[in-house]
């Protein structure tokens, strides 16, 4: 792994109680999947996640998200043997990161 590498700032792989733990991002990425937030600069997001948790299912979904999260897998590597695009896993990578700055950024205020 480089310097360069995206690493993520989850309890899971950092060690630390004050970052947001995986299962609270793949909550919140469910969450609103099944509620898209209405009027909101993010609701792409949103509907999005809806769309692909309707093709993919939740388990799917959950297993991109840890990959991506925790075991660092390339977005479009975190799909594999899933029976998913691979454009999909570039979806859920994007929007689970977004979500987990934005639980991180709840937590330390």
């Amino acid at each position: 792994m480089t310097d360069t590498d995206a690493l993520y700032d989850v309890r899971e792989r950092t060690g630390d109680p004050a970052h947001a733990s995986v299962d609270g991002v793949i909550e919140l990425v469910l969450e609103r999947a099944r509620e898209p937030r209405e009027d909101h600069q993010d609701a792409h997001f949103d509907e999005g996640m809806a769309a692909i948790l309707d093709r993919y299912g939740a388990d799917a979904v959950r297993t991109v998200i840890h990959r991506v999260l925790v075991e660092h897998y390339p977005f479009r590597t975190a799909t594999v043997d899933l029976d998913m695009r691979n454009i999909d896993g570039v979806r859920i990578g994007t929007t689970a990161g977004w979500f987990l700055r934005e639980l991180n950024a709840e937590q330390t205020s």
